[in-house]
């Protein structure tokens, strides 16, 4: 059994993927960031950077209990573990290309452009043009490698289309078209393969993954100092 620590966000989702694609029996263990539980001593100890997601694989290397921490990382030792969704054993160096581009990329540009547009208290220009414009410049290299392509290493679906599907859900947040459209419109290859990856029963059991919890919808002080604590002073 698998303790899948998460919420609704766009990281978790990509796990949430991984383990429906795989039929992997999981437990969920909601973690509310805007009620400040990443920051528990109970959850540090399995994520000491108080993020998720997170798992805890009883079955893991020896027979061990073994604790895994951030997206990416975790799409690969599962993927490790079931021999699943890897591609070509000739794929492993794009595989790895690809999916520290989202690491590196994707992930984080996209996560501070909707946070600059959504959460911060006052807009800073700067920033929101400067997050905007790297989410479309990774859009465009996605969308380039998508020629031709039904999925990122060509024909074999993996993790890194999984990785990359868990911000693209949030084209909407990262990248809103200013005529209220379709955020992926300029890139139809990219739009052509997200709807595709969405369309999959185990993406919209993925997109799910929250329901029948209750959690935290106000963005209150105590919220933000929960989620953003680098803002404030310590102490």
């Amino acid at each position: 059994m698998i303790r899948f620590y998460f919420n609704a966000s766009p990281n978790p989702l990509k796990v949430a993927l991984f383990l429906e694609e795989a039929g992997l029996p999981y437990e969920k263990v909601p973690i509310d960031p805007r009620r400040g539980e990443q920051h528990e001593p109970a959850f540090r100890r399995i994520n000491p950077n108080g993020k998720v997601p997170a798992i805890v694989d009883e079955q893991g290397p020896g027979g061990q209990p073994a604790t895994v921490f951030d997206s990416n990382a975790i799409l690969l030792y599962l993927a490790e573990k079931t021999g699943q969704f890897l591609g070509a054993p000739g794929d492993r160096p794009q595989l790895l290309s690809w999916l520290m581009f989202v690491a590196t990329g994707l992930s984080p540009f996209s996560g501070q452009s909707v946070h600059f547009q959504k959460f911060a208290p006052e807009p800073v220009a700067y920033a929101i043009n400067r997050y905007r414009r790297e989410v479309e410049r990774h859009y465009r290299v996605l969308d380039g490698q998508l020629q031709g392509r039904p999925f990122v290493l060509g024909d074999d679906y993996t993790i890194v289309d999984m990785a990359a599907w868990g911000w693209l859900v949030r084209a909407d947040f990262a990248l809103p078209a200013e005529d209220g459209g379709d955020p992926l419109a300029p890139f139809p290859e990219l739009r052509r393969w997200f709807r595709a990856i969405d369309a999959r029963p185990a993406a919209q059991r993925a997109r799910a993954i929250g329901q029948g919890h209750a959690f935290k919808q106000e963005m209150d002080e105590a919220a933000r100092r929960a989620m953003f604590p680098s803002n404030y002073p310590p102490g």
